[in-house]
Order: structure tokens, then sequence, then C-alpha cells
């Protein structure tokens, strides 16, 4: 892969058109060894992509921490633990750690409920402690694989929720107003408070910022692109600020701004005592603490299992990740970091879809990209206080964008209109109430809808199947009744079964009815067996229709009068 190739990767990760660039497949050579003899033989390729990360999670985890409610140096706390401790301890190769966007609702929703302000923040820390130690069992229990099974449509819609949370958390600082929006359906109420208070200067920065974030993947001067499109914005809203700052107010349509008030800029403590915060375990006592924790522990567990399941397919080298084991390193990575005033750490899938872009062949990426991250606010801190919050905030509604973007839903809709339903109606419960919550809703939704299609009540967590081996080494795997996301665990344990040769028959001869969640686990199962050499058919799965034209749409037996 050329330089420029791995740059405009990058780029494209950074954006979130990941269809337009195709990472290369690996070169045929042996799978890189791990540990020390592979920290030697891949020294200049993993701390080439570990800078280039470094460069992107700088002002992301910024950005993440201060729209988490925590101080901006939270984030590159977490950021760097996720480096140097977690790189060390995951079952993964070639994923990047650290905080991600994901995370930022239920943080701030954490810092809200057990007390706001710095109380809030202290109580908060605790409560991700305690997730972090529920984490780590749960990968000691080797009960990561559960994440998996949620369905498909109600973790994007969970998704998407953030995405409009954050989008709607970020427009007062986007337009350089004081107001402060708590619950996300106020915005209807207070957005024309928000538009009469806004700094037109600040919105310039703003929209500056966004403008380079959206022309960026499509400039083809290639000194320009190589250059991350998130530096690009912190070096250009950073140098306008510094400029207009020449002169501390102006009047406009008979109104006087000032520019850029002190807390508009990103404040990192120049002393770096002052850069850790503690926990406070008598949070615990709190009536809202365990919910705080629970809804913790499911974002930072899901994401985790979805972005590592994910970045197994973008490694070329085609390396397994221990999932249990990545949870626990995740898990105790966040014991680290909240216990120094840190963000929770999970596996994040862009900063990894760029690492692996730029030729990463180890873990040691990752630890490189933390150390970077330490060396930097050791030494060079003082040049984070120049950055606008404007800027971060540019970021991160871009962010948002892609996690709710219309063609998440275009896409939704496409798998069948019972999706859409479900689709909206967590999304418009998650922003009504919360994120728990909504996703529990969505969940309920889709079994009542399984129950409304004719699934019998005893099929919805009890799947009949069964496995039978052939003469010649075939297998053939016997699904009777309805398989549903939630029943399909039993389906899981009978693949799991499987070895290698052969071919593999499934057979929906007796099946009644299979969800979209179901579909898209068994199109992965044949994807990843034929990729091993081996052979999946499925049997009589043309005998139940389809309830939209998506292949991996819902499938049921219709019924004849």
């Amino acid at each position: 892969m050329t330089a420029r190739q791995t740059w405009e990767f990058i780029q494209a990760s950074v954006t979130g058109q990941f269809k337009a660039i195709t990472i290369p497949d690996a070169p045929e050579r042996a799978v890189p060894n791990d540990g020390f003899l592979g920290l030697i033989q891949n020294f200049k390729y993993d701390i080439v992509s570990g800078f280039i990360v470094f460069l992107i999670a700088l002002p992301l985890s910024l950005g993440i921490a201060m729209a988490s409610g925590l101080p901006p140096v939270a984030g590159l706390v977490s950021a760097a633990i996720g480096g140097v401790v977690v790189s060390q301890l995951s079952g993964s190769f070639v994923t990047i750690n650290g905080p991600a966007a994901g995370l930022i609702v239920v943080v701030i929703s954490a810092c809200e409920a057990l007390g706001g302000g710095i109380r809030g923040y202290h109580a908060t820390l605790s409560a991700i402690v305690v997730s972090g130690f529920i984490l780590f069992l749960l990968g000691r229990m080797r009960s990561a694989e559960i994440g998996k099974y949620f369905p498909a449509t109600v973790v994007h819609a969970m998704l998407a929720s953030i995405g409009i949370v954050i989008i709607i958390k970020q427009l007062p600082t986007f337009l350089g107003s004081q107001i402060k929006i708590r619950e996300p359906l106020e915005i209807f109420h207070q957005l024309p408070h928000l538009l009469a208070d806004l700094n037109p200067f600040i919105l310039l920065v703003s929209l500056v910022s966004l403008i380079i974030l959206i022309i960026h993947p499509h400039i083809r001067f290639a000194p320009l692109k190589a250059i991350p499109a998130p530096l690009w914005v912190v070096f250009t809203a950073s140098l306008m600020t510094a400029f207009l700052t020449e002169t501390r107010t102006y009047d406009l349509l008979g109104h006087t701004f000032r520019l850029v008030p002190d807390n508009l800029l990103v404040r990192v403590p120049s002393d770096l005592s002052h850069c850790f915060a503690f926990p406070d375990f008598s949070a615990i006592r709190m009536p809202r603490f365990w919910l705080c924790v629970l809804s913790i522990s499911f974002v930072q567990s899901v994401e985790t299992v979805l972005s590592c399941a994910a970045v197994d397919k973008l490694d070329p080298f085609k390396r397994k990740a221990d999932l249990s084991k990545d949870l626990s390193a995740v898990g105790l990575g966040s014991m680290v970091s909240a216990g120094l005033g840190g963000l929770p750490i999970i596996a994040e899938i862009v900063r990894s879809t760029a690492n692996i872009a730029s030729g990463a062949r180890t873990r040691f990426s990752n630890f490189y990209h933390g150390l970077f991250l330490c060396l930097f606010v050791a030494l060079a801190s003082v040049l984070l206080n120049k950055i606008p919050l404007a800027a971060l905030a540019a970021l991160l509604i871009f962010t948002g964008f892609r996690l709710a973007s219309p063609k998440v839903f275009k896409e939704t809709h496409s798998i069948g209109h019972e999706q859409t339903v479900i689709f909206v109606s967590t999304i418009f419960v998650t922003l009504s109430t919360d994120l728990l919550v909504g996703v529990f809703s969505g969940i309920a939704l889709k079994l009542l809808l399984h129950l409304f299609r004719g699934v019998k009540p005893s099929e919805l967590f009890k799947a009949t199947a069964y496995l039978e081996d052939g003469a010649e080494g075939d297998h053939y795997l016997h699904m009777d009744g309805a398989i549903v996301f939630s029943n399909y665990f039993c389906i899981k344990k009978l693949l799991d079964q499987i070895k290698l040769g052969g071919q593999v028959f499934i057979d929906f001869s007796s099946t009644t009815f299979i969800d979209h969640t179901v579909m898209e686990h068994l199109a992965e199962f044949r994807q990843d067996y034929e990729h091993d050499g081996g052979k999946v058919c499925f049997v009589a799965l043309e005998k139940l229709s389809t309830v939209s034209d998506h292949p991996q749409g819902s499938r049921r037996l219709e019924r004849r009068r």
C-alpha cells in the first residue's frame, strides 16, 4: 500500500466513508508474531501507525471528554491508558482502545444523575470503576459473546440515538451560546433562545471547522490530504481564534460581542499533578448509582464486542480476537482510567480502522499511540489551551451525524417495515427517557412483533434444533419452528461444535420464522466458514417468504388457507 493510499484510507475512516477505499490484503507471509518478538520485528510499522492514530485521537479525546461533562484532560487520560495498559492485556491485535462518542450519553447522564458539577464528576468516576469491574468479571466468565446477540436494529437505533443526543448537546457550543440543554427534547423550546444568544464569530469558527470535515475527503492535493481532518480543524480554528481575538469585542447589528470568552477555550492544567481526579465511592449509596453503572456497562460491553468483531474482519492477516479477554482488558483499563479521573475505555472502530490502514502489525501500535499522548501532555499541554471548544463541537456534531445520518434510516427501512417501526420507536423512547429504557423498549417491541407474526411464546427463548454428522464429514444443522435473536444462542452453540472440513447444510425445511438478526449471523457464519476453506449450503430457505428485498430480511412460512 502506498503512502498516498494509506492516508486516503485514514481520511475515509475519519469521515465515515469506508466504502470508497478497500483495505489491501496482506501479502503472502506469516502472521506477525505477538509479544516481545513481534515488538522487535514490526517496530517500524507499528510506531508509524501509532503516531498517525495519536494525531487523530488527540482532538477527538478532548472533545469526547468535554461533551461528557468531564474535564478535557479526562479524555487524554483514558486514551493514554487505553493504549499503554489495555493494549498489553487485550485479546485483539490491531484494535485501538480509548474513549468514544458512544459513551458520551451515558457518562453525561450519570454526571447529572449523581449530583452534577464536581460532585457528579467524582461520583461518576466511582460508577465507571464499578462498571469496569463488572466487565472484567464478565470477560473472565467468557460471557462476551452475549453482546453480539442483541437485535441488530435496536443496536443501530441505540447508536443513532447517541448521535442525535450528541448533536443536540453540542449545538450551544457550536453556536457560541451560553444556554445549556439538559434534555434532548428540550431543543424544541430552546432553539429560538439559542439562535438569539449565538456569537457570530464563534459560529464562524464552527462552520469553517465543519466545512473542513466535509470537504477534506474530496481533496486530491496529497500534501493537504496527508494531515488528518481533525488536526486541520483544530489548527485552523486555533489560528482563527488567535487572529480575531486581537480585538476582544465587536459591534454587530447593534450588539456587542466578546469573541471568545474564557470558558469557550479548552482548559488543561499546566501542572501535571492537577490532571488527575479520584472517585468518590460514597456515591454507591445514591439511589440512581446502580442504574448509572448498568447503563455504562451495557453500552461499553456491546460497543466493545461489536467493534472488536468488526476489526477482525478488517485485519489483513485475518486474526481472530479473544472477545472475552478483550472485555476483561477494557474493564480493567476503565478501572485504572476512572481511578485517575478518566473516561470509560472501549474498543474504538474508527481509530482501529485508521490503525490497520496505516500498516499496523501488532498490539504495539496501540501502545505507541498511548505513549505519544503521554509525551504530548507532559511536554506540550499548553498548546491545548489554544483550541476553541467550537472546533471540538464541530468534530462531535460531524461524528453524531455519521451515527444518525439519513442513510442509516434508509438502510434500516430497506430491511423491512417492522424494522423501521422498531428503529424509530427506540430512538423516540431513548430521547424521551434514557438510553437503557430506550434499548429495552426496542427489544420488548421486537418480541411483541414476533408474537404478532405467529411465533409461539414457548419459542421466544428456546430454539428446537439438532446437529447431525454425515458419513463423509458433512454436517447437517436442522432447525424447527421459529429462530429469533432471543433463542439464537442455542443455535450458536451448535455452530461452534462444527469443525472445519466437509460441507455444512443448514436445513430450513421445518423452520416457520427467522428474523433479521439471525439471518445476519448465519450469513456471517457462512462467510467465515467458507473463508477458511469450507462450504455452507442453505437448504429449503426459498420456501420461506421474505418480508423485504433485503438478503438478510426476516423470513416466514406463509400459511395456506
